[in-house]
């Protein structure tokens, strides 16, 4: 299986992360990627970029060295009710929106049920188009409803292939219950490296090799094809010029 765009990319305004969108997409194309989407976190995160960086992606020229780029975010998940740190308005703006737990954004310490129904929750947000990083220990769900909930409201569960290899220690267990869970289900999924420099961009090995031990067929990935993302993304995905 062959991933076509990276859907899960930091750059230098994340804070923490360590290169340019013209560096990261210099590096798409080496990796031979159709499109790579640029997912910085939200603004509640510790060294974050503030709300407005969002409002400016309209900058961002939608093809840099041959690849499409996507605008979008990496939002928190700050309250049960589903609510992320950036208001629809925002969000409506961006091409792909990830949403996700992170330490010290105001949800931490809540429990599996509390982060179960705030993922669910954040699912019927129809700006919100995946799930990132579910394995994290730190944040424990249920994966039984996670994989049902993805089904029912088409929400992509994203395989980050950083928490298979460096970041999220102790995720890969989860990662692979929530692999198998998916693999025997119609929900979607999302292949992310996570990387925060230039270098890690299109890098899935270990997330490929544990779709395939799991049995998630192709037609459940939505890039592995870019007519399948474009479907997926609606009106501004990857073909759009």
């Amino acid at each position: 299986m062959k991933i076509l765009a990276d859907l899960h990319v930091h750059t230098v305004a994340s804070g923490h992360a360590y290169s340019t969108i013209n560096e990261i997409a210099r590096a798409a194309r080496r990796r031979g990627l159709k499109a790579v989407a640029i997912t910085d976190h939200g603004p509640a995160l510790p060294g974050g970029p503030h709300l407005y960086h969002f409002g400016a992606m309209r900058f961002i020229p939608p093809v840099i060295c041959g690849v499409r780029i996507l605008r979008g975010a990496e939002a928190n998940i700050i309250a049960r009710d589903g609510s992320v740190d950036l208001p629809d308005s925002y969000l409506a703006k961006l091409d792909f929106v990830l949403a996700g737990f992170h330490a010290g954004c105001g949800f931490d310490n809540r429990g599996i049920s509390a982060n179960t129904d705030a993922v669910l929750n954040a699912m019927e947000n129809r700006f919100i188009k995946a799930v990132a990083h579910s394995g994290n220990p730190e944040f424990p769900v249920s994966f039984h409803d996670l994989v049902q909930g993805a089904a029912a409201s088409g929400t992509a569960l994203e395989i980050n292939n950083s928490s298979l290899s460096m970041s999220r220690r102790g995720s890969r267990p989860n990662c692979e219950n929530l692999a198998e869970l998916i693999a025997g289900s119609d929900a979607l999924v999302a292949i992310g490296s996570d990387a925060h420099i230039a270098q890690g961009v299109g890098v899935f090995d270990e997330a490929l090799v544990m779709i395939h031990r799991a049995g998630i067929r192709k037609e459940q990935v939505i890039n592995a094809s870019l007519e399948r993302l474009t479907h997926f993304l609606g009106p501004g995905g990857p073909e759009a010029e």
